[in-house]
């Protein structure tokens, strides 16, 4: 009890500090005044603990964090002890610091918060709420002595407080349009931005990036370089049971008939550039018994997550039309539904409604209900429902992402199924609410 009374004050901490994912960064390209040079002097005085073991770095506008659990899997599977940074959570902070895969616990997450709140006290400007959670990881991977580190940028990349790790491998999942408010040349400002994390002479693994953004990631100097439909190859990506079956093609080896236990074509995907990725670390091939074992274990909040069956519920946090896309066509393509299809929705005020709908395919659902999550940068139920009114839609409006799955629920029947989407905070509002419940 201790612990988690301790655990609460620093959360109290933290939450008085400025946070960037609340207010937004700045669009692509618009990076003039930022630097991971506040970031460097905050690890100094906890003794450099983000140098102390090699990285695996990832950037990328979708699948970052499948991907980042699919190689840490991998990698532990090996033998390796594993640090697992991401943003964002979806239930609670601690999912951000894993040690071998699991989330870091009350006591030890307040522990490591409290040697950085000391240190981030003895400087002259205020860390951010994302560069002290930064730190925190890094000090808890250092005590936990950690063999690799795989973490996520967080919405930047060469100025990303993330940026300032011991990159043995960059990894690129894709480019697509997030953060940015869509101006002229806005593909090659966010690939600029990304190729920041590449390093000279150290492997770059690349998944799905067109051909005129490559030269942004070579310009960097990257030793090797591991690009899919090259050097790998995901040779097969079918709809198994309870998941993805792939086959994947290396420069080492040839992997066949391997289940992903995650849904969604796109996870088959993520999980060739794992293993391109954990290739790239280990210099070598990987064993087969191994990744069987490894993919058979995925397992990631929020994404295409089922959480009931009698109704199905399906929640996701793919926050851009590329991932609203994506879930849509998983959901039609990895469950059937007998009965009506009802579809919960919100999302970030920044981001164009009509287009989020019409990805996430509303016009097939029975039942549209607008809901808020509860974050400074939401939209608001009432103006995501009058959006979906312009597409002919009659929508219902519940505030909240807890009384929506709750009306929901109380509308459907066994053979119904309720897709939650739009934002993670959106998920991560449902998920508690059913996991209190159960």
């Amino acid at each position: 009890m201790v612990g988690h009374l301790s655990l609460d004050r620093q959360i109290q901490w933290l939450n008085d500090q400025v946070n960037l994912e609340k207010q937004g960064l700045p669009s692509a390209g618009r990076t003039d005044d930022l630097s991971v040079e506040p970031m460097l002097q905050l690890l100094a005085l906890l003794g450099d603990p983000h140098l102390d073991a090699p990285a695996i770095h990832l950037t990328g506008t979708n699948g970052k964090g499948s991907t980042a659990h699919l190689t840490s899997l991998l990698l532990r599977e090996h033998g390796l002890r594993v640090g697992t940074y991401g943003s964002p959570h979806v239930s609670a902070i601690n999912e951000r610091i894993q040690i071998d895969v699991e989330s870091i616990s009350d006591d030890d997450l307040a522990s490591v918060l409290e040697v950085v709140r000391l240190a981030a006290e003895q400087l002259d400007r205020r860390p951010s709420w994302f560069e002290l959670v930064t730190a925190a990881a890094f000090r808890a991977f250092s005590d936990a002595a950690v063999d690799v580190v795989v973490l996520e940028v967080g919405m930047l990349g060469r100025y990303d407080a993330t940026n300032v790790v011991d990159t043995a491998v960059a990894v690129v999942t894709n480019i697509d349009r997030d953060h940015t408010d869509g101006a002229v040349g806005w593909r090659d400002a966010i690939a600029s931005e990304k190729a920041g994390i590449v390093k000279p002479g150290r492997a770059l693994v690349m998944g799905d990036v067109d051909d005129d953004l490559h030269h942004w990631f070579i310009d960097e100097g990257p030793g090797s370089v591991q690009r899919l439909g090259e050097q790998f190859e995901l040779a097969s990506n079918e709809i198994g049971i309870g998941g993805r079956v792939i086959d994947v093609a290396t420069q080492h080896d040839r992997y066949e008939a391997v289940l992903v236990a995650l849904h969604g074509r796109h996870q088959g995907t993520n999980a060739a550039v794992a293993i391109a990725t954990a290739e790239s670390f280990l210099g070598s091939g990987l064993d087969h018994d191994l990744v069987e074992i490894a993919f058979a274990q995925a397992s990631m909040a929020g994404r295409m997550e089922v959480l009931g069956s009698d109704p199905l519920i399906v929640i996701d946090g793919g926050h851009n039309t590329a991932g609203a896309a994506a879930a849509a066509s998983t959901f039609a393509e990895a469950f059937h539904v007998f009965g009506r299809r009802i579809l919960i929705v919100g999302m970030m005020a920044e981001k164009d409604p009509v287009e989020m709908l019409e990805a996430l395919d509303v016009r097939s659902a029975d039942l549209l209900i607008c809901c808020a999550p509860d974050w400074t940068r939401a939209m608001p139920a009432a103006d995501l429902a009058s959006a979906a009114r312009t597409m002919g839609l009659d929508p219902d409006v519940i505030s909240s992402p807890g009384e929506a799955i709750e009306v929901a629920l109380s509308l459907s029947t066994e053979g119904d199924a309720i897709l939650v989407a739009g934002s993670l905070y959106v998920a991560g509002a449902v998920r508690n609410r059913l996991l209190v419940d159960v």
